[in-house]
């Protein structure tokens, strides 16, 4: 089979490797119809290498149908229409059983100390085979996949297996009280979505900060206020602050994460990182850290006294030194996390096939062959074209 696979720094190639194959009674085959690029997969393109080995097989917001089934399983058959969550989770442990399927107790990674195991993403996270590839494997398929309907696009429920139940548990965990206020930082695929989100759920006002004028306009378009960050920059606050009464957003969602702009200290620590040999890159990420955290500090400065935090932005070392005489004086409140996908199903289904409130049969800006993956990367990577969001389609001419 064609697969998208990992072959060092801005080195993304599509190979020709072995089809997957059934190796536990519980697996299931899906021959991938839609499969999306990630802002986090860019941390991949960019500075995890220490954590990929060359051939990796990237990607984890698949969606297509059933090709096979292992001997023990019944909840899905041949045929079927399938999305799969980017959480490899056993769906029957105790972190499971409390919503908490991206700690999945059966698949966490204790040689890294991580928590359950994600498809395409790193040692860190178990090094499972992603789903940028026109065959996936699928483990725990009775508890694992989620079943669609035929009949509607694949833009309509690709997203279940990432940008919508992340975007979802961001809006979630910022708590905003009924008629208040919600900054999202960065407007890529997750913040556009969970500004979506936010404003489907009555949130009083959304302000939405980027740098790009295609990713502002997007979400200008669905009611969103926006500011751009090239113009107000220093002065943000003060502008967040005038919208909302003097006092701050009653809550941000820091959709940013490590590609923050606006550290140049943290840019070239980055750089150094790729630079190093992978044992000694591995050990500096997880210990020195190359985050950038400006726009956790801007998520501080930005919400009111007593507010909440949601990051969902994904940070891939340890952290530098957080402003934690603010966040007490503050009292702020900080919750985050990989998303719990299946926790959030049942909620976001019905959008899904009842209309299309959130905008998510147009969201995807570019549609594009397997083969155009490594294109696809830079294109993205770069900011350029105005991708926000690119589904790679393995049956595509």
């Amino acid at each position: 089979m064609r697969a998208v696979t990992w072959h060092g720094k801005r080195d993304i190639r599509v190979d020709t490797v072995p089809d997957p194959t059934i190796t536990d009674p519980t697996d299931v085959i899906v021959k991938i119809t839609s499969t999306g690029i990630c802002g986090s997969d860019l941390h991949l393109y960019e500075v995890l290498g220490p954590f990929l080995d060359e051939g990796d097989i990237l990607g984890h917001e698949p969606m297509g149908v059933v090709e096979e089934v292992g001997a023990e399983v019944t909840a899905v058959r041949p045929g079927d229409r399938v999305v799969i969550p980017f959480n490899v989770s056993c769906g029957t442990c105790f972190m499971c059983g409390n919503g908490l399927h991206s700690q999945c107790e059966t698949t966490q990674v204790r040689e890294h100390g991580k928590g359950g195991s994600l498809f395409g993403y790193t040692k860190l996270y178990g090094q499972v085979p992603g789903g940028q590839a026109e065959y996936l494997r699928v483990p725990f398929g009775n508890t694992l996949p989620i079943t669609v309907p035929d009949g509607p696009p694949d833009d309509r429920f690709v997203y279940l297996s990432d940008v919508l139940p992340t975007a979802w548990q961001a809006v979630e965990y910022a708590a905003v009280p009924p008629g208040g206020s919600l900054v999202v930082l960065g407007l890529g695929p997750i913040g556009d979505m969970a500004a979506r989100i936010a404003l489907h759920r009555g949130v009083g006002k959304v302000i939405g900060v980027d740098l790009v004028p295609e990713r502002l306009e997007r979400a200008r378009a669905r009611g969103v206020t926006t500011l751009d960050l090239t113009g107000h920059g220093q002065h943000l606050g003060d502008y967040v602050r005038e919208l909302t009464g003097g006092r701050g957003a009653d809550a941000v969602v820091e959709a940013v994460g490590m590609e923050a702009h606006g550290s140049p200290v943290g840019k070239l620590a980055h750089q150094l990182t790729g630079l190093l040999p992978d044992a000694v890159a591995a050990k500096l990420m997880e210990t020195a850290g190359t985050d950038r955290l400006s726009a956790l500090h801007s998520a501080v400065d930005l919400v009111r006294r007593g507010g909440t935090i949601s990051i969902s932005g994904v940070y891939g070392g340890m952290a530098d030194p957080l402003p934690m005489l603010t966040i007490f004086d503050k009292q702020i409140q900080l919750r985050m996390g990989q998303a719990n996908v299946h926790r959030w199903v049942p909620e976001i289904l019905p959008l899904l096939t009842d209309g299309d409130p959130l905008g998510v049969e147009d969201f995807a800006t570019h549609r594009l062959p397997l083969d155009a993956a490594p294109e696809a990367y830079a294109m993205f990577q770069a900011k350029k074209d105005g991708m926000v969001k690119t589904l790679l389609q393995p049956g595509l001419g």
